[in-house]
């Protein structure tokens, strides 16, 4: 079976402040760094729009709507701090969350064996009723609750290596039981959340915070000896990523020291391990990522080790 990339363009016209580190130009780099004549065997197809009920699987009506009503007929406008929508948010948001969806509906039915979606905005920041960290709605959440409800899964998992805690995710599954969220992420660092204390009312959370100035050894140790062996514990049926690549050193809003090399070997990991427990069955989604070239070749690889995989 082959690796499926499904690219969001609508991701193109969902508009940052001038200066915004989450800007158009990182999925033009992605795009254009996928266009390269070693991904020509990937099988390609654009985000679908997802609906509002797919929004309501993880979201209240009320934050639905209040996303919608926020989004402006022209110019910016801000939701906090750090999140923008524009003219193109709405269609953009929907289509990421329409991605995941498409992507999991396609490996679970053996279409493919693996798959990534290529989109913004992100979503692991976003909680059930608050926009924050760039994030309008949490696309891996909803991804999670689709394979558990519409598809009948019992157990699945999500590995968030993004730099950043995925509080989000993390808020939406709190008291999901059959969805064991895994995060590895800087600490301290935005959102401020992220400890091991923080379990979920099932045990189902486990976060693995990393020292600024950490690197590979690091990540790779708490890999190997607490995300690998919950991961198999839990015996999930499905193994969702959420991958950010701002934990490269290059990045420029964190203080991890990874290198491109590391993402292959965590993304190695993670499918060795789904090849054994879970049919080989992943379906990974871009977070974060900052430094264009670094996101550009770090995706580049990600997705290359997929394809592997997926062979």
């Amino acid at each position: 079976m082959t690796t499926l990339l499904v690219e969001n363009h609508a991701g193109l016209a969902h508009e940052m402040p001038p200066g915004h580190p989450e800007q158009i130009a990182r999925l033009e780099y992605v795009f254009e760094a996928l266009a390269a004549p070693e991904f020509d065997a990937l099988t390609r197809a654009e985000a679908p729009l997802a609906d509002e009920a797919d929004l309501r699987l993880c979201h209240p009506e009320s934050h639905v709507t209040a996303v919608r009503n926020a989004i402006p007929d022209a110019g910016l406008v801000p939701l906090d701090a750090d999140t923008t929508v524009s003219p193109g948010s709405w269609e953009a948001a929907l289509k990421g969350v329409g991605g995941c969806l498409f992507a999991v509906d396609q490996v679970l039915a053996g279409a493919a064996q693996n798959a990534f979606v290529a989109t913004r905005p992100p979503g692991h920041h976003a909680e059930g009723t608050r926009p924050m960290g760039f994030c309008l709605f949490g696309n891996i959440a909803i991804a999670a609750k689709h394979a558990l409800e519409r598809h009948g899964l019992a157990r699945v998992a999500i590995v968030d290596f993004d730099v950043h805690h995925g509080n989000g995710t993390q808020d939406l599954l709190w008291d999901e039981p059959r969805a064991l969220f895994i995060s590895s992420h800087q600490m301290p660092l935005y959102p401020g959340t992220g400890a091991p204390s923080e379990r979920g009312t099932a045990n189902n959370i486990l976060n693995l915070p990393l020292g600024p100035g950490s690197g590979s050894a690091e990540m790779r140790q708490i890999v190997e000896n607490r995300m690998l062996p919950r991961l198999e514990a839990f015996a999930p049926e499905l193994l969702l990523i959420s991958a950010g690549f701002d934990a490269h050193r290059a990045d420029p809003l964190a203080n991890l020291n990874w290198d491109t090399e590391d993402f292959a070997w965590i993304t190695r990991q993670l499918c060795a391990f789904a090849k054994t427990h879970c049919g080989g069955r992943v379906v990974s989604t871009l977070e974060g990522g900052y430094d264009l070239d670094a996101l550009a070749a770090s995706v580049a690889t990600h997705v290359t080790v997929l394809m592997e995989q997926g062979e």
